[in-house]
C-alpha cells in the first residue's frame, strides 16, 4: 500500500488488532487520498495485511547497525514485560506477531466508526437511498448529500487517538486530531460517486436539494454520559434538542476534558460493539421556491391570513390560503409561509405559459381576489423586497363615524398635516400573533370627505406597517396620537379599502 509508510506500521498494527476498520485506519494514518477508500473493504484488509508483513520481512533481514530506531523500539517496547501501553481490552501484539493482527480483525463491526465505513458504504445502503430519492418524485439536477452521526462516535475517535497518540509518542513523533481524516469526509468520498452514478446527477455542495441519512447506534447511546459528570458546564437543556448530548457539546467537553480523566471512565481503545449502526431516517429536501405577484382584493371580510384564535377560524378563508392552495398543489410543496415561499417543493421548474395557466387557476377559484405578474423570483429578490419595507406606502380610503356631530370645518385641518408621526403599541387584535413593541410609523398625508355629521372618508397615504384601524380608533390609547385624540371625540372606523401598494415589484409581466 503505497499511501503508506514505516511509521505507520505500528498505527496500523495497534489498531488492526483492537478490531478497527481498514478505512478508520486509512483515517489515522492521515490518508487523503480519496480514491483509496472507495476500495472494497476486504482488499483493503488485505493490503493493511500485507503492508504489515512486508514491513516485518525487511525488519526482519536489516543488520543491527540500520538507522531504524522507531520501529525497532517500539517491537522491544512491546515485547517488554509490562510494556506502557493504553490497550485496556489486552496487550498490543508485538510487531513480529503478524498472525495476531489478522485474527483480531475477524471483529465484524468497527469498534471506530460503528460500521458507517463498513456496510454503509456497500452497493445496497446506495440503492435503497436512491430507492428513496426517487420514490419522493422531486425535480432536481444535483445534490448535496449530509450525514447526521450518533455522537457516542467521537468519544470512541477520542478514546482511538489517545490510543495511537501513544504510539507515536513511543516513537518520537506526534499526532494532532486535526490530521485525522474526518469520518464524514471519508464516507461522502466513498459515498458520492456512487450516488451520482445511481441518480444521474453530480454532487454539488451548494446544490438547494439535499438527501440526508440519520445514523443512531442505540448500544453504545449512553458512552457519552459520563462526560456531563467530568464537564457539566458542556450540557444545557435546550428547547429544541431531545437530548442534551447533542454533537457538538460532546466535541466541546473532548477538548475540555483532561486525558486522565478521560482515560478514568472509558476505555483505551474502545471496545468493539455488537452491532451496527441503524440507518434511522433517509430524507429529502428541496430548497424553497419563491413566488411574487401582485393581487387585488374584492371583500372586506377576507383577511390576508388566516384568522384563528384560540384554534377556531374566524373566517372562512384568507388571501393566503386563496392563492396559496394551488401553488401548493403544482409545486406540491410541505407548506407555505406567505411571501409566498413554498418550502421542500418537489417540483421547482415551471414555464412562462404553466405560470400563466397557474394564475388563470387562482384567479378563476374565487371572486374574491384576482392574482397578475405571477412569477418565480430569487429569495435574494425576496431579500431586497423585505429591505424596502420601511420606504413602501399604502393608500387607504376609510370611511370613519364619531359619536358627536360634526362640520366640515371641524376636519378640514386633517387635510394640513403632513408627515404626522405615530407610536403604535402592537394593536390588541394581533397580539397573539405579534411581538410586544412599539413601531413608530408615518402618515404621510390625509384628505377628508365630508359625508354627514357623524361620517366622513378620509384618504391617507402612509408608511407601509401602519395600523390603519388602530390610528382611527385610538386602541384604548395603544396608538397616539389618532383620529379621536385629534378631533377630540370618540372615533371608530366602519371602511376600510387598500387603493393601492406603491412598489414596483415584482416587474410588470407582458399579456
Amino acid at each position: 500500500m503505497s499511501s503508506l509508510s514505516e511509521k505507520d506500521r505500528p498505527i496500523v498494527q495497534l489498531l488492526l488488532s483492537t478490531g478497527t476498520c481498514p478505512r478508520c485506519i486509512l483515517r489515522f494514518c492521515c490518508v487523503g487520498s480519496q480514491m483509496l477508500y472507495r476500495h472494497p473493504h476486504k482488499d483493503l484488509m488485505k493490503d493493511l495485511q500485507e503492508f504489515l508483513r512486508n514491513s516485518q520481512e525487511k525488519e526482519d533481514t536489516v543488520c543491527l547497525d540500520v538507522v531504524d530506531p522507531p520501529c525497532k523500539r517500539i517491537r522491544l517496547e512491546h515485547g517488554e514485560e509490562g510494556a506502557d501501553d493504553l490497550n485496556h481490552n489486552g496487550a498490543i501484539p508485538s510487531a513480529g506477531d503478524g498472525n495476531s493482527a489478522t485474527e483480531s480483525s475477524a471483529v465484524k463491526v468497527c469498534n471506530v466508526c460503528l460500521g458507517i465505513l463498513q456496510e454503509f458504504c456497500e452497493a445496497d445502503f446506495v440503492k435503497k437511498v436512491c430507492q428513496k430519492v426517487n420514490s419522493a418524485d422531486y425535480q432536481f439536477t444535483s445534490f448535496v448529500f449530509s450525514v447526521s452521526l450518533p455522537p457516542q462516535l467521537s468519544v470512541r475517535e477520542h478514546a482511538a487517538w489517545l490510543g495511537v497518540k501513544q504510539q507515536m509518542r513511543n516513537l518520537g513523533l506526534a499526532l494532532a486530531k486535526d490530521d485525522i481524516v474526518q469520518l464524514k469526509e471519508a464516507y461522502k468520498w466513498i459515498i458520492h460517486p456512487q450516488l451520482s452514478e445511481e441518480l444521474g446527477v453530480p454532487a454539488d455542495g451548494k446544490s438547494l436539494f439535499e438527501v440526508s441519512v440519520v445514523f443512531a447506534h442505540p448500544e453504545t447511546d449512553e458512552e457519552c454520559h459520563f462526560l456531563a459528570t467530568a464537564c457539566p458546564d458542556c450540557f444545557k437543556p435546550a428547547k429544541n434538542k431531545q437530548s442534551v448530548f447533542t454533537r457538538m457539546a460532546v466535541i466541546k467537553a473532548l477538548e475540555k476534558i483532561k486525558e486522565e480523566d478521560f482515560l478514568k471512565y472509558f476505555p483505551c481503545p474502545p471496545s468493539s460493539p455488537k452491532n451496527l449502526c441503524d440507518a434511522l431516517e433517509i430524507q429529502c429536501n428541496n430548497g424553497a421556491v419563491f413566488v411574487a405577484g401582485r393581487y387585488n382584493k374584492y371583500s372586506r371580510n377576507l383577511p390576508q391570513t388566516p384568522w384563528i384564535i384560540d384554534g377556531e377560524r374566524k373566517l372562512e378563508s384568507s388571501v393566503e390560503e386563496l392563492i396559496s392552495e394551488h401553488l401548493m398543489a403544482e409545486f406540491k410543496a410541505d407548506r407555505r409561509p406567505f411571501a409566498i415561499e413554498l418550502v421542500n417543493p418537489r417540483r421547482i421548474r415551471f414555464t412562462a405559459e404553466e405560470m400563466r395557466r397557474l394564475q388563470q387557476a387562482i384567479n378563476d377559484s374565487s371572486d374574491k381576489i384576482q392574482v397578475r405578474d405571477l412569477q418565480l423570483v430569487t429569495r435574494e429578490a425576496i431579500g431586497r423586497m423585505k429591505e424596502g419595507e420601511e420606504e413602501k406606502t399604502k393608500t387607504y380610503s376609510a370611511l370613519i363615524w364619531t359619536d358627536k356631530a360634526i362640520q366640515r370645518e371641524d376636519i378640514a385641518f386633517l387635510d394640513d398635516i403632513k408627515e404626522l408621526k405615530l407610536d403604535q403599541k402592537t394593536p390588541l387584535r394581533v397580539l397573539h400573533r405579534r411581538p410586544l413593541a412599539v413601531r413608530c410609523r408615518l402618515i404621510h398625508t390625509m384628505k377628508s370627505e365630508y359625508i354627514d355629521e357623524h361620517h366622513f372618508r378620509l384618504h391617507l397615504k402612509t408608511q407601509a406597517g401602519t395600523y390603519i384601524k388602530e390610528f382611527v380608533h385610538g386602541d384604548f390609547g395603544r396608538t397616539k396620537p389618532n383620529i379621536g385624540s385629534l378631533l377630540n371625540r370618540t372615533a371608530d372606523i366602519l371602511e376600510l379599502d387598500v387603493e393601492s401598494v406603491d412598489v414596483d415589484w415584482p416587474p410588470t409581466l407582458a399579456d
